[in-house]
């Protein structure tokens, strides 16, 4: 399968204009004949803009994700709709952890346009972020599991990579190949690309992890989209301007990587 990661210029308040960004990803990405395109977190609105998350979030039918369905259905792409904030009084369609509040919401759409899988973050940000104070946090983990290609995916968003837990009960699913949209900022380089690599080498899975490229108020997202093979390698990797990567992944790697390596089957519980 052809991967491929957006790392977007994220215009934040400018909720039109990336998404339009989106869908000229998204072109680019079937014109290199990629099979899944992936978007980072809260690409739409931008995420330190909490001021507008009231005010541009909206249910999973929303003019959003509506405009990414249809770009996947005229493109014959899989997309991995980052994440938005979700008003969750207006989804409907699907169970939601609450009935009211707002979320942040991933949406993994198929070549024909459908859900794939809806993955509510798990692990809320609160240090020096407004996102704890805002949003309602994912209760299941699993939802955001599903079969793309091949690759049994499972979707986490940004802060979970700090949560080694998250990510081995994605593979006691059956997981190899972890999809993490995320708005990381600088200065944490090192817990970026350490927590990431980590996340692929003690599952021996894919990893790839998605930013963006955006500066607001003094905060600057730091970019380093980069996708992982299940020994910790990386296979592609950007710097922190907007661009769109691709790679070249194989399930079929996985269960080698982990039939040389047995550590999974090491395991001891306590």
């Amino acid at each position: 399968m052809k991967l491929a990661l957006a790392q977007l210029d994220i215009d934040h308040g400018d909720v039109e204009g990336n998404v339009e960004r989106a869908v000229e990803a998204i072109t680019e990405a079937a014109r290199r004949d990629a099979d899944l395109l992936c978007l980072p977190e809260i690409f739409n609105v931008g995420y330190f803009a909490f001021d507008d998350y009231e005010s541009a979030a909206e249910g999973l039918s929303g003019p959003t994700l509506s405009r990414l369905s249809e770009a996947a259905v005229e493109h014959g792409i899989n997309v991995l709709a980052g994440t938005i904030v979700e008003d969750l009084a207006e989804t409907t369609e699907v169970e939601t952890p609450a009935g009211e509040g707002l979320s942040n919401t991933a949406v993994l759409f198929d070549r024909a346009g459908e859900r794939r899988a809806v993955y509510r973050k798990h692990h809320l940000f609160g240090y020096e972020s407004a996102e704890a104070d805002l949003l309602v946090p994912g209760e299941e983990p699993r939802s955001g599991i599903c079969e793309v290609e091949g690759f049994t995916v499972g979707i986490t968003t940004c802060y979970d990579l700090r949560f080694p837990e998250l990510y081995r009960e994605l593979v006691e699913q059956s997981v190899n190949l972890l999809l993490v949209p995320s708005a990381w900022p600088y200065p944490r380089v090192e817990h970026w690309t350490t927590l990431s690599r980590a996340r692929a080498i003690e599952n021996q899975c894919y990893v790839a992890t998605i930013n963006g490229s955006a500066e607001y108020e003094g905060a600057k997202l730091l970019g380093r989209s980069t996708v992982f093979d299940p020994w910790g390698t990386t296979l592609a990797s950007s710097g922190d301007e907007p661009t769109l990567i691709t790679s070249e992944i194989d399930p079929d790697r996985v269960e080698r990587v982990r039939a040389e390596f047995p550590a999974l089957r090491d395991r001891r519980r306590s």
